[in-house]
């Protein structure tokens, strides 16, 4: 391992990122490296960790490379592997652009979720275009303490639990995953979304992402929650021919999410990058013993 290790750090809507440049995938990031980066006390802190690699150099990815030249090896703050992640698109491509990687205007993104197309704007903000979401059938319910909801199932490339509530406060602390039922529902997990009306086609929500607990924003989890709300509202615009947008609020800020004619979700929000620096390699040896 090299002396030092480059980073940056980076956030969409307040959800947090250590980001780690290697082009070449020369860098070995187990389970546990993941965790003690993304450890806020011991670490340098974050939801999760964007390994920036060519898609040519990872072995998941190879077979994307001819349509998106970088791959977005996301881990959770645990260390563990996730198929997505919409903040986190977003901040890849923010630091893609500091980087000089890619300019303004159009790019695609290689994810575990399959290529997504991102446009950075002149005035800042970056529209990530999500894929469709999948309604699987069947009833799921979710609970906290003696409570308990309906939940929509839907799938952004990453499994979602849509619950409406009364109180964002009856979520509670959120510190733990929140029971659902059928386990069957979800094998692997599910980030678990309840949400309230601000307005006509207005929402807020808080999240449980699972392999994380509590953030203060989830990109994939606004587009389902989005998506969930139209159909709770009648709306469908594969059916209307015409385009729904809601706007999300979230406790770290506020995503603005389009759903298309055919099918095509659109994410818009910010993407900062707010600090670069070095690992120090003895540190991270130390925290993996």
């Amino acid at each position: 391992m090299s002396t030092r290790i480059a980073f940056l750090k980076g956030h969409g809507t307040e959800n947090d990122f250590v980001i780690v440049p290697d082009p070449e995938n020369a860098i070995d990031l187990p389970p546990a490296a993941v965790a003690a980066l993304c450890d806020r006390r011991a670490g340098i802190g974050g939801d999760g960790l964007l390994h920036v690699v060519r898609s040519a150099a990872h072995p998941e990815a190879r077979h994307m490379a001819a349509d998106a030249e970088w791959f977005m090896d996301y881990r959770n703050g645990d260390g563990s592997i996730a198929e997505m992640c919409g903040n986190g698109v977003r901040v890849f491509a923010r630091y893609l652009q500091r980087a000089g990687h890619v300019t303004e205007g159009d790019l695609a993104v290689a994810t575990r979720g399959g290529v997504k197309t991102v446009h950075i704007a002149k005035e800042g903000d970056i529209t990530v275009g999500m894929g469709g979401a999948l309604l699987p059938e069947g009833d799921v319910t979710v609970s906290v303490g003696g409570r308990s909801w309906p939940a929509r199932n839907v799938n952004m490339g990453n499994p979602h639990a849509v619950a409406f509530v009364d109180d964002l406060a009856h979520a509670g602390d959120l510190l733990d995953p929140p029971p659902f039922s059928p386990a069957t529902a979800y094998p692997d997990g599910v980030n678990v979304e309840f949400v309230v009306d601000r307005g006509p086609r207005h929402v807020a929500l808080r999240v449980h992402e699972r392999g994380s607990g509590e953030t203060r924003s989830c990109g994939t989890g606004a587009c389902a929650v989005a998506v969930a709300a139209a159909r709770r509202d009648g709306v469908d615009p594969r059916v209307t021919g015409t385009p729904a947008t809601y706007t999300v609020d979230l406790p770290g800020g506020t995503l603005v999410i389009t759903e298309r004619p055919d099918g095509e979700i659109e994410m818009t929000g910010p993407a900062v990058i707010v600090a670069e620096g070095e690992i120090e390699a003895e540190w991270l040896e130390s925290a993996l013993r």
